[in-house]
Protein backbone atom coordinates (compact mmCIF):
# COMPACT_ATOMS: atom_id res chain seq x y z
CA UNK A 1 0.00 0.00 0.00
CA UNK A 2 1.49 3.50 -1.11
CA UNK A 3 1.57 5.73 1.82
CA UNK A 4 3.01 9.54 1.49
CA UNK A 5 4.82 11.34 4.53
CA UNK A 6 5.32 14.54 5.33
CA UNK A 7 7.93 15.34 8.72
CA UNK A 8 6.66 18.70 10.37
CA UNK A 9 8.74 21.55 9.99
CA UNK A 10 8.28 25.39 10.79
CA UNK A 11 6.96 26.58 7.92
CA UNK A 12 4.10 23.53 8.41
CA UNK A 13 3.11 24.19 12.23
CA UNK A 14 0.72 25.37 13.43
CA UNK A 15 -1.38 24.55 9.86
CA UNK A 16 -4.40 22.08 9.61
CA UNK A 17 -4.03 18.93 7.99
CA UNK A 18 -6.07 19.54 4.79
CA UNK A 19 -4.04 22.27 3.96
CA UNK A 20 -0.70 20.00 4.34
CA UNK A 21 -2.36 17.27 2.17
CA UNK A 22 -3.34 19.56 -1.02
CA UNK A 23 -0.77 22.39 -0.42
CA UNK A 24 2.77 20.31 0.63
CA UNK A 25 1.81 16.89 -0.42
CA UNK A 26 -0.62 17.72 -3.78
CA UNK A 27 -3.14 15.45 -2.83
CA UNK A 28 -6.40 16.30 -5.15
CA UNK A 29 -10.22 16.69 -3.40
CA UNK A 30 -10.46 12.73 -4.57
CA UNK A 31 -7.46 11.60 -2.74
CA UNK A 32 -8.17 13.00 0.29
CA UNK A 33 -12.36 11.57 0.46
CA UNK A 34 -10.42 8.27 -0.32
CA UNK A 35 -7.99 8.71 2.13
CA UNK A 36 -10.58 9.65 4.85
CA UNK A 37 -12.65 7.29 4.10
CA UNK A 38 -9.82 4.14 5.27
CA UNK A 39 -9.85 3.39 8.66
CA UNK A 40 -5.85 3.91 8.29
CA UNK A 41 -5.95 6.60 5.76
CA UNK A 42 -4.51 9.49 7.58
CA UNK A 43 -2.27 9.32 10.45
CA UNK A 44 -0.03 11.76 12.53
CA UNK A 45 2.28 10.25 14.75
CA UNK A 46 0.52 6.85 13.58
CA UNK A 47 -3.28 7.75 15.09
CA UNK A 48 -6.11 7.99 13.16
CA UNK A 49 -6.57 11.82 12.77
CA UNK A 50 -9.48 14.25 11.42
CA UNK A 51 -8.14 16.49 8.80
CA UNK A 52 -9.14 20.24 10.55
CA UNK A 53 -6.57 19.27 13.55
CA UNK A 54 -3.66 21.29 13.58
CA UNK A 55 0.23 19.93 13.43
CA UNK A 56 3.22 20.46 15.80
CA UNK A 57 6.67 21.06 15.02
CA UNK A 58 8.67 16.97 14.34
CA UNK A 59 5.28 15.68 14.22
CA UNK A 60 5.07 13.38 11.01
CA UNK A 61 1.60 13.06 8.99
CA UNK A 62 1.07 10.30 6.67
CA UNK A 63 -1.80 9.67 4.37
CA UNK A 64 -2.95 6.35 1.83
CA UNK A 65 -2.78 7.08 -1.85
CA UNK A 66 -2.40 3.97 -3.33
CA UNK A 67 -5.16 1.85 -4.75
CA UNK A 68 -7.50 -0.23 -2.58
CA UNK A 69 -8.73 -2.99 -5.22
CA UNK A 70 -7.64 -3.94 -8.51
CA UNK A 71 -10.04 -3.60 -11.60
CA UNK A 72 -12.92 -5.35 -11.57
CA UNK A 73 -14.01 -5.45 -15.34
CA UNK A 74 -10.02 -6.18 -16.91
CA UNK A 75 -8.91 -9.37 -16.15
CA UNK A 76 -4.97 -10.47 -15.42
CA UNK A 77 -3.61 -12.75 -18.12
CA UNK A 78 0.02 -13.22 -18.38
CA UNK A 79 1.92 -11.92 -21.75
CA UNK A 80 4.61 -10.17 -23.04
CA UNK A 81 5.94 -6.85 -21.70
CA UNK A 82 8.98 -5.06 -22.01
CA UNK A 83 9.61 -2.68 -19.06
CA UNK A 84 11.77 0.17 -19.44
CA UNK A 85 11.42 1.24 -16.05
CA UNK A 86 9.47 0.40 -12.54
CA UNK A 87 9.05 2.11 -8.89
CA UNK A 88 6.26 1.75 -6.49
CA UNK A 89 4.25 4.59 -8.90
CA UNK A 90 4.94 4.03 -12.22
CA UNK A 91 6.02 1.72 -14.72
CA UNK A 92 7.03 2.23 -18.42
CA UNK A 93 6.55 -0.38 -20.74
CA UNK A 94 8.13 -0.34 -24.68
CA UNK A 95 4.60 -1.50 -26.10
CA UNK A 96 4.66 -3.83 -29.22
CA UNK A 97 2.79 -2.13 -32.45
CA UNK A 98 -0.53 -4.24 -33.06
CA UNK A 99 -0.86 -4.38 -29.27
CA UNK A 100 -4.41 -2.85 -27.92
CA UNK A 101 -3.61 -0.72 -24.76
CA UNK A 102 -7.66 -1.41 -23.60
CA UNK A 103 -9.70 -4.63 -24.00
CA UNK A 104 -12.38 -3.98 -26.96
CA UNK A 105 -14.56 -5.88 -29.09
CA UNK A 106 -12.62 -8.91 -30.18
CA UNK A 107 -9.53 -8.50 -27.67
CA UNK A 108 -10.71 -9.62 -24.32
CA UNK A 109 -7.23 -10.91 -23.19
CA UNK A 110 -4.56 -9.61 -25.15
CA UNK A 111 -4.47 -6.54 -24.42
CA UNK A 112 -1.63 -3.93 -22.61
CA UNK A 113 -4.00 -3.60 -19.66
CA UNK A 114 -4.10 -7.60 -18.96
CA UNK A 115 -0.39 -8.29 -19.37
CA UNK A 116 0.36 -5.11 -16.73
CA UNK A 117 -2.75 -6.22 -14.34
CA UNK A 118 -1.14 -9.64 -14.40
CA UNK A 119 2.45 -8.23 -13.56
CA UNK A 120 0.89 -6.71 -10.66
CA UNK A 121 -0.78 -9.69 -9.24
CA UNK A 122 2.70 -11.80 -9.64
CA UNK A 123 4.04 -8.57 -7.16
CA UNK A 124 1.29 -8.85 -4.66
CA UNK A 125 0.16 -5.58 -5.87
CA UNK A 126 -3.59 -4.34 -5.55
CA UNK A 127 -3.62 -1.98 -8.36
CA UNK A 128 -5.69 -0.75 -11.25
CA UNK A 129 -5.00 -0.30 -14.51
CA UNK A 130 -3.86 3.88 -14.77
CA UNK A 131 -2.57 4.55 -18.57
CA UNK A 132 -1.22 8.16 -19.03
CA UNK A 133 0.43 8.71 -22.58
CA UNK A 134 -2.20 6.52 -24.68
CA UNK A 135 -0.98 5.06 -27.71
CA UNK A 136 -3.06 3.45 -30.74
CA UNK A 137 -3.44 -0.36 -31.02
CA UNK A 138 -1.31 0.34 -34.05
CA UNK A 139 1.63 2.21 -32.43
CA UNK A 140 4.98 0.96 -30.91
CA UNK A 141 6.80 2.38 -28.07
CA UNK A 142 7.71 4.29 -25.06
CA UNK A 143 3.91 4.68 -22.59
CA UNK A 144 3.44 5.51 -19.02
CA UNK A 145 1.25 3.45 -16.82
CA UNK A 146 0.53 5.24 -13.06
CA UNK A 147 -0.06 2.42 -10.26
CA UNK A 148 -2.20 4.36 -8.34
CA UNK A 149 -4.95 7.17 -9.17
CA UNK A 150 -2.32 10.01 -7.22
CA UNK A 151 0.44 9.28 -9.34
CA UNK A 152 -1.92 8.90 -12.75
CA UNK A 153 -3.25 12.71 -11.44
CA UNK A 154 0.19 14.01 -11.06
CA UNK A 155 1.48 12.48 -14.50
CA UNK A 156 -1.67 13.70 -16.18
CA UNK A 157 -0.76 17.35 -15.18
CA UNK A 158 2.52 17.21 -16.53
CA UNK A 159 0.65 16.09 -19.68
CA UNK A 160 -1.17 19.04 -19.82
CA UNK A 161 1.71 21.44 -18.84
CA UNK A 162 4.21 20.24 -21.14
CA UNK A 163 6.28 19.12 -18.36
CA UNK A 164 6.05 15.27 -19.73
CA UNK A 165 7.40 15.69 -22.85
CA UNK A 166 7.08 13.04 -25.66
CA UNK A 167 9.17 12.37 -29.24
CA UNK A 168 7.87 10.36 -31.54
CA UNK A 169 9.44 9.25 -35.20
CA UNK A 170 6.72 8.27 -38.01
CA UNK A 171 7.68 6.85 -41.58
CA UNK A 172 5.52 8.56 -43.94
CA UNK A 173 4.61 8.54 -47.43
CA UNK A 174 5.80 10.74 -49.45
CA UNK A 175 8.14 13.84 -47.72
CA UNK A 176 6.42 17.08 -45.67
CA UNK A 177 6.33 20.43 -47.91
CA UNK A 178 9.46 21.94 -45.61
CA UNK A 179 11.63 20.23 -43.76
CA UNK A 180 10.46 21.70 -40.54
CA UNK A 181 7.81 23.18 -39.36
CA UNK A 182 4.26 23.59 -37.51
CA UNK A 183 1.07 22.01 -38.45
CA UNK A 184 -1.27 24.27 -36.13
CA UNK A 185 -4.86 22.71 -37.16
CA UNK A 186 -7.55 22.03 -34.79
CA UNK A 187 -8.88 18.67 -35.11
CA UNK A 188 -12.58 16.81 -34.62
CA UNK A 189 -14.33 13.71 -35.03
CA UNK A 190 -15.40 13.13 -38.03
CA UNK A 191 -19.20 13.10 -38.25
CA UNK A 192 -20.56 9.86 -38.71
CA UNK A 193 -17.48 7.86 -38.06
CA UNK A 194 -17.03 6.32 -34.57
CA UNK A 195 -12.91 6.06 -35.16
CA UNK A 196 -12.53 9.02 -37.59
CA UNK A 197 -11.05 12.21 -37.22
CA UNK A 198 -10.56 15.49 -39.62
CA UNK A 199 -8.85 18.91 -39.61
CA UNK A 200 -11.89 21.61 -39.03
CA UNK A 201 -12.16 25.08 -37.52
CA UNK A 202 -14.50 23.79 -35.14
CA UNK A 203 -12.23 21.36 -33.66
CA UNK A 204 -10.38 21.51 -30.50
CA UNK A 205 -6.78 22.97 -30.96
CA UNK A 206 -3.94 20.99 -32.41
CA UNK A 207 -0.49 21.53 -33.07
CA UNK A 208 2.64 19.20 -34.03
CA UNK A 209 6.12 20.15 -34.54
CA UNK A 210 7.81 17.84 -37.38
CA UNK A 211 11.48 17.87 -38.50
CA UNK A 212 11.99 15.55 -41.41
CA UNK A 213 15.17 12.84 -40.48
CA UNK A 214 15.90 11.43 -43.85
CA UNK A 215 14.22 10.06 -47.12
CA UNK A 216 14.10 6.60 -48.78
CA UNK A 217 12.31 4.38 -50.80
CA UNK A 218 9.98 6.96 -51.73
CA UNK A 219 8.90 7.74 -48.13
CA UNK A 220 10.44 10.26 -45.21
CA UNK A 221 11.48 9.32 -41.64
CA UNK A 222 9.96 12.32 -39.48
CA UNK A 223 10.60 13.12 -36.01
CA UNK A 224 7.43 14.62 -34.17
CA UNK A 225 6.66 16.31 -31.09
CA UNK A 226 3.39 17.04 -30.08
CA UNK A 227 2.15 20.42 -28.13
CA UNK A 228 -1.76 19.02 -27.72
CA UNK A 229 -3.28 15.87 -27.22
CA UNK A 230 -5.48 15.22 -29.47
CA UNK A 231 -6.79 11.58 -30.14
CA UNK A 232 -4.90 10.81 -33.83
CA UNK A 233 -3.20 13.74 -34.32
CA UNK A 234 0.11 13.02 -35.63
CA UNK A 235 -2.12 10.79 -38.08
CA UNK A 236 -4.02 13.78 -39.12
CA UNK A 237 -1.82 16.21 -39.38
CA UNK A 238 0.62 14.05 -41.62
CA UNK A 239 -2.15 13.03 -43.89
CA UNK A 240 -3.56 16.84 -43.96
CA UNK A 241 -0.05 17.41 -44.95
CA UNK A 242 -0.14 15.23 -47.86
CA UNK A 243 2.03 12.80 -46.77
CA UNK A 244 0.34 10.13 -44.38
CA UNK A 245 1.63 7.64 -41.82
CA UNK A 246 3.15 4.33 -44.15
CA UNK A 247 0.23 1.39 -42.76
CA UNK A 248 -2.23 4.17 -41.50
CA UNK A 249 -5.59 2.43 -42.91
CA UNK A 250 -7.48 4.89 -42.11
CA UNK A 251 -5.95 7.96 -43.32
CA UNK A 252 -3.51 6.50 -45.67
CA UNK A 253 -3.16 3.27 -47.29
CA UNK A 254 -2.53 -0.01 -45.33
CA UNK A 255 0.75 -2.33 -45.93
CA UNK A 256 1.19 -5.71 -46.44
CA UNK A 257 4.25 -5.40 -44.38
CA UNK A 258 2.80 -3.48 -41.14
CA UNK A 259 0.49 -6.72 -40.74
CA UNK A 260 -1.80 -5.03 -37.49
CA UNK A 261 -0.06 -1.54 -37.19
CA UNK A 262 1.37 1.74 -38.77
CA UNK A 263 4.43 3.40 -39.23
CA UNK A 264 4.31 5.77 -36.33
CA UNK A 265 6.86 5.15 -32.63
CA UNK A 266 6.67 6.61 -29.74
CA UNK A 267 10.67 7.15 -29.30
CA UNK A 268 11.34 9.33 -25.93
CA UNK A 269 9.88 9.91 -23.24
CA UNK A 270 10.31 12.65 -20.62
CA UNK A 271 8.86 13.29 -17.26
CA UNK A 272 8.65 14.03 -13.24
CA UNK A 273 8.77 10.63 -11.10
CA UNK A 274 5.00 11.66 -9.53
CA UNK A 275 6.01 11.50 -6.12
CA UNK A 276 9.56 12.92 -5.71
CA UNK A 277 10.12 15.02 -8.67
CA UNK A 278 13.05 12.85 -10.09
CA UNK A 279 13.68 13.16 -13.81
CA UNK A 280 13.31 10.33 -15.87
CA UNK A 281 13.94 10.09 -19.46
CA UNK A 282 13.79 7.33 -21.52
CA UNK A 283 14.80 6.42 -25.57
CA UNK A 284 13.32 3.74 -28.03
CA UNK A 285 15.15 2.91 -31.44
CA UNK A 286 13.02 2.91 -34.65
CA UNK A 287 11.58 -1.01 -34.63
CA UNK A 288 13.85 -2.56 -37.71
CA UNK A 289 10.18 -3.55 -39.95
CA UNK A 290 10.06 0.73 -39.74
CA UNK A 291 13.32 1.50 -40.78
CA UNK A 292 13.04 -1.54 -43.44
CA UNK A 293 10.39 0.79 -45.04
CA UNK A 294 12.94 3.53 -45.56
CA UNK A 295 15.30 0.67 -47.88
CA UNK A 296 12.10 -0.57 -50.27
Amino acid sequence: MRTLTLTITPAHAGKDINTLLRRELHLSAADVRRAKALPQGILLDGTPVFTTARVQLEQTLSVVVGDQEGSDTIEPVPGPLDIRYEDEDLLIVDKAGGVPVHPSQGHHGDTLANFILHHYQTQGLTAGFHPVNRLDRGTSGLMAVAKHAYAHQRLQTQLQTGELRRRYLAICQGTPPQEEGWVDQPIRRLPGSVLMRQVHPQGAPARTHYRLLRRGGGRSLVELVLDTGRTHQIRVHMAFLGCPLAGDFLYGEELPELPERFALHSAALRLLQPVNGEEITLTSPLPPALEALLNG
